[in-house]
């Protein structure tokens, strides 16, 4: 049960009192120019959409969307919603008109909030024409009724409206590696019981929980991951000023605004600071600068602080597993970086390593309030305060995802360690038989993989075949001269002695026949990666799958597709 009963609004309407006049949001608005909103200015903005959105007389649940890119109205709007009495329906702000319209009428949505979005054009026609839609102030141009103009002839919604505990807070629709989003559901008791231990563990045990920390809120606020360790969390500490990128061309300056005290990413975004670094600096000459003493601490704050991290004090990883050399890395700077393990389902509440509890590799111990367990087939089971309530419109889903004693079935592959600490070591559904009749886990091969500095991603695959292979992307900085002999010598000679690192490292039936180097990045616009920049593994495999005859047959260890 949550604290004296309380529920995630209940949280927000205190901060409302007792932080009036502190800064919760801040907005890039262009040019350099940003917003800021106070607690008393963001709860006055969601009262007034609260009115309105209360006077259009939707059912008591009713579904509400929000299409947009990570912004301070995007916060707005969801207390509003909630308020309101309804459910919010977060979409991803990349995703294609096919799947809007499907999110929108499985979810059986009354009303889109439309915000910040690139390819918007593209998307609209996804939308039911006669859906209502309102625009943010920070969307494209459109002819819908705007934020700004609803909340200036709305009074304020009164007093604390409550919403009661098993109410659905939200839908939180999978970002689909595989298959059809499913829409999970989540309740307010249950949200706000995974968001107050977080916090709790996060301030007690890490970074101290008298003083403001700064965070830069980039990653798709649909996605389960930002929701809840940023959006959730601000919600419910009343300790963080939340900064929003503009956009992928201003993140640096962006991150430089902000310097965040606790930062959240994810696998590639970490891979690619990394890359960023070794770009201006060899990685032997800065492994050797790191060796002295006299000079490391000069040489690591030089390079925080161009990463805008100089004054991060808490750093996650989550979403995909982090390679250990690269947890090393970030730490040899000085950085604690610490990785964990969460699910939609779970409401991102299940691991955490910790100051403790942070072997690189692992992702640290259960949660407090976390069950787990391994299953005689080495899945994860999880039960967790976060739990989701179900699928919706899906009993059938329900029935397989948990064990007959309540534990979820998480598709990942894991052991645990004689301290507690938890290792992924795979996913149930990625595992792959070659012929010789041995499973291949591509995870941990892969995390080998990425790590070296000419590698922005990789896939392992060879279902059926002799033996694996791995297919990269190169780095960002060297694929403007893939085509140029002299760097696909050095690339080549360089990945032929990564095969063969690989290779030692792993079990025999895991050998890589041969990597193959991709023509093109895996983006998110080519359906070759998900919003949260994990690996679409079947859509990859597809686009190869004519080729991999003639690569077995080639007998060359580095090929270039």
């Amino acid at each position: 049960m949550t604290q004296a009963n309380k529920l995630i609004l209940d949280y927000v309407y205190a901060h409302e009192k007792a932080h009036a006049n502190q800064v919760f949001l801040t907005q890039p608005l262009g040019g350099g120019r940003v917003a800021d909103y106070t607690w008393t200015q963001t709860l006055d903005q969601a009262r007034r959409m609260a009115t309105h959105l209360k006077a259009l007389g939707y059912e008591p649940g009713a579904r509400i969307g929000i299409l947009s890119k990570n912004c301070a109205h995007f916060f707005m709007a969801e207390l509003a919603i909630w308020m309101a009495g309804y459910t919010t329906v977060a979409i991803f702000p990349t995703e294609s008109a096919q799947t809007i319209q499907y999110v929108l009428e499985h979810s059986g949505a009354s009303l889109l909030f439309v915000g910040k979005l690139d390819t918007w054009p593209d998307q609209e026609p996804g939308v039911p024409a006669q859906m209502p839609r309102i625009a943010f102030p920070l969307a494209p141009a459109t002819s819908y009724d705007t934020w700004d103009a609803i909340t200036a002839r709305n009074a304020p919604m009164d007093g604390q409206p409550a919403r009661p505990g098993t109410d659905l807070a939200m839908l939180i629709y999978t970002s689909g590696s595989t298959g059809q989003p499913k829409g999970v559901m989540h309740s307010f008791e249950r949200i706000t019981a995974a968001t107050e231990l977080a916090v709790a563990q996060s301030m007690s045990q890490n970074v101290g929980p008298n003083e403001v920390h700064r965070v830069l809120s980039y990653l798709p606020l649909a996605h389960v991951f930002e929701r809840a360790v940023v959006e959730c969390a601000s919600f419910v500490s009343g300790q963080l000023h939340v900064y929003f990128a503009e956009s992928l061309e201003t993140f640096a300056a962006d991150l430089q605004r902000a310097r965040p005290t606790i930062f959240v990413s994810v696998p590639r975004l970490w891979l690619k600071f990394q890359q960023a670094v070794f770009a201006k600096m060899p990685q032997k000459k800065l492994s050797l600068l790191l060796s002295i003493p006299i000079v490391k601490g000069i040489v690591a704050k030089k390079i925080l602080t161009g990463l805008g991290l100089d004054q991060t004090i808490l750093a996650f990883s989550g979403s995909a597993p982090l390679p250990a050399d690269l947890i090393r890395w970030y730490r040899s700077l000085g950085l604690q970086l610490l990785e964990g393990l969460g699910m939609t389902e779970d409401f991102a509440y299940s691991h955490t390593a910790t100051p403790q509890f942070s072997e690189p590799g692992y992702v640290g111990v259960a949660n407090p309030g976390v069950q787990a367990r391994i299953s005689p087939e080495g899945e994860i089971l999880i039960k967790s305060p976060g739990q989701l309530v179900g699928y919706y419109k899906r009993p059938d889903l329900d029935a397989e995802a948990f064990t007959a004693d309540g534990f979820f079935h998480t598709g990942d592959l894991g052991m645990v360690a004689p301290d507690g600490q938890l290792k992924i070591t795979g996913r149930m559904k990625e595992l792959f038989k070659t012929s010789k009749g041995k499973y291949v886990a591509p995870a941990p091969i892969e995390n080998l993989i990425n790590v070296h500095p000419m590698v922005e991603i990789s896939l392992v695959g060879g279902l059926g075949y002799e033996a694996a292979f791995a297919i990269v992307v190169l780095a960002e900085d060297l694929r403007p001269r893939q085509n140029d002999p002299a760097l696909r010598a050095e690339v080549t000679q360089a990945l032929q002695s990564l095969l063969a690192q690989v290779n030692a490292q792993v079990a025999d039936y895991e050998h890589l026949k041969f990597i193959v180097v991709a023509a093109h990045p895996w983006q998110i616009e080519n359906g070759m990666l998900t919003p949260t920049m994990k690996i679409k593994r079947s859509n990859i495999e597809t686009s190869i799958a004519a080729r991999l005859d003639g690569w077995y047959a080639s007998g060359e260890k580095v090929l270039w597709a």
